[in-house]
């Protein structure tokens, strides 16, 4: 591994790790401290599914604990060579519901101590600090850029998904427990699901789309933006890209009809399909589907209640009137991880 050359100056290096149900990310970026602009040293995912089970079982299993503190180790020592100053390492729904929690978090600290050379506390944070750190991470682009506001984030992980509403701030968040792992190992079993194994999970996502939105308005949003690899990799699909293009992806606007269908087809492919696509990362294969249902459930309550028409279940798209509100679904490549680079030099 190559040793890194640290910030330029006037910038701060930070590394930012994000451990979540079905993946683990590393962000090494270079940071300004006034105007909170990032700028890549490296960025990387594994899928390393460290919610495997915990639905059921209730704790890590151990060989899902055993993957990620090894990328874990790696991850350390890759904040060593391109020379981190600071380095946050933040865990999400599995390490939130985990009976072993303890012990993930020791593995962690030891890690960072062996490889980086200081002790790295993982941080097992709310799902509602889960929820400010996307909005950050994901509105800053969407701001500069002169999208309005407000906004409603939506971060759909393995365990959980955020909602989070705000302009320039967070105004409403709510954490459910509506993940893509959570899903398919609750309800969709069969390859491809069965017409019953949809309905129960869509009762269930329904529900929890319920609660959310007791906390966090959806009404008159502006724009809904999604994070995270389930939403990207449906915007990948639904732009029939040739391979995985995080550029391509990136704020990408899509009328709310194109990524339903998109969604829809997702949801109805066979596992060996679905690995086919040039854009499908093989650790999403068997937890797409769930996800994609997911997402066409979060889109078309807020669709319907944004003035722009009611539009229908997973593969029937209705009408969409031309009243406004929103009509189009944007996905953005920053999330959670960005937002806990910035942190580390937040004023």
């Amino acid at each position: 591994m190559s040793e890194g050359r640290g910030a330029p100056e006037g910038l701060v290096r930070v590394g930012a790790v994000d451990c979540g149900t079905n993946s683990i990310r590393l962000l090494v970026a270079d940071i300004d401290p006034v105007t909170q602009t990032v700028t890549d040293a490296e960025r990387r995912m594994e899928i390393v599914r460290l919610g495997q089970g915990i639905d059921e079982a209730g704790v890590i299993a151990p060989e899902a604990m055993e993957r990620t503190l090894a990328m874990t180790r790696e991850y350390a020592a890759q904040c060593r060579a391109l020379r981190a100053a600071r380095v946050r390492f933040v865990a999400t729904s599995a390490s939130r519901d985990a009976g072993n929690a303890d012990e993930f978090v020791a593995g962690v600290r030891a890690a960072f101590i062996e490889e980086w050379g200081e002790p790295v506390d993982p941080e097992v944070i709310s799902g509602d600090e889960e929820a400010a750190l996307s909005f950050a991470g994901a509105t800053g682009d969407l701001r500069a850029g002169g999208v309005p506001g407000p906004y409603l984030v939506v971060d759909l992980g393995g365990g959980s998904t955020e909602f989070v509403r705000g302009t320039d701030r967070v105004l409403a968040a709510r954490s459910v427990d509506i993940g893509c792992v959570r899903m398919s190992e609750r309800h969709l079993l069969s390859d491809p699901p069965t017409a019953s194994q949809i309905a129960a999970a869509t009762a269930d996502i329904d529900a929890a789309i319920d609660v959310a939105a007791e906390a966090v308005p959806i009404e008159g949003v502006a724009t809904l933006v999604g994070v995270a690899g389930t939403v990207t990799t449906i915007a990948a699909h639904a732009l029939r890209l040739r391979t995985y293009d995080p550029v391509a992806i990136h704020l990408s606007r899509l009328p709310v009809p194109q990524v339903l269908e998109a969604t829809a087809e997702l949801l109805a492919m066979t596992r060996a399909e679905l690995a086919a696509l040039p854009y499908m990362h093989p650790g999403r294969v068997d937890v797409i589907g769930a996800g994609a249902l997911v997402w066409s459930r979060i889109i078309e309550r807020v669709a319907s209640v944004s003035g722009v028409g009611r539009v229908g279940r997973v593969g029937r798209v209705g009408d969409v009137g031309d009243v406004g509100g929103v009509t189009e679904v944007v996905a953005s490549e920053h999330d959670i991880l960005d937002g806990i680079a910035r942190s580390l030099v937040a004023h």
